[in-house]
């Protein structure tokens, strides 16, 4: 291919992908710590930029935070999006549930890591946000439980409650398929074979719920 048949890459595409190496950068750097303690120099030498250039695609720190979090977020949604087609027998649920979980988070294994760390991670515009974006999808959550016959008696608080055990029942498989070593299929099979029981305990519970 000849020089002249290279089409240029403009202005807003080196933007882009300058914005993007700055968040691939930050989640390279959060593997081992919380959000609260990443500077803005690791982020930007990651990246190869100069420090005062982070200020052409983020306010601060906290806005870079957030757009990690949304990204976090919309896996989640994609994931339960996944899940939504299984219909509502709950072992089939159940199954699809995990198994989707077991492809998104080998997919997207930073943001997991990232999400469930910052749930958990003080006082923080990125903590806070974390909390209250988890909230929002336990509530999303909860409208389809609703859906099944066993559930569709609930009152609203015990539907979220329900939601929220769920919710952190998947952020905790989604860290241990994370941390166990090595990864490979016979240790995540294990993972991914509890994550399954312990979903239909928690269907069994519901069902028989007074």
């Amino acid at each position: 291919m000849s020089a002249e048949s290279v089409k240029p890459v403009s202005r807003q595409e080196r933007k882009q992908r300058t914005r993007q190496a700055l968040l691939d950068a930050a989640l390279a750097q959060l593997a081992d710590r919380p959000f609260a303690v990443l500077s803005l120099r690791e982020v930007t030498k990651q990246a190869d930029i100069v420090p005062t250039a982070f200020y052409r695609h983020f306010t601060s720190m906290d806005e870079l935070g957030l757009v990690l979090l949304a990204e976090a977020m919309d896996v989640l949604r994609r994931m339960l999006d996944a899940a939504r087609e299984s219909g509502t027998n709950l072992d089939d649920v159940a199954h699809t549930v995990v198994t989707t979980l077991h492809e998104f988070t080998r997919r997207h294994e930073a943001h997991f890591r990232f999400l469930s760390r910052e749930r958990h991670g003080g006082t923080g515009a990125v903590p806070q946000a974390a909390r209250t974006e988890l909230r929002l999808f336990a509530g999303e959550l909860a409208i389809d439980l609703a859906r099944f016959d066993c559930l569709r008696a609930w009152r609203n608080e015990d539907l979220r409650m329900l939601a929220d055990l769920i919710v952190t029942m998947l952020l905790a498989t989604a860290l241990e398929l994370i941390e166990t070593v090595p990864h490979n299929p016979e240790s995540d099979e294990r993972v991914l074979a509890t994550a399954e029981k312990r979903l239909k305990l928690i269907a069994l519970g519901a069902a028989h719920w007074r």
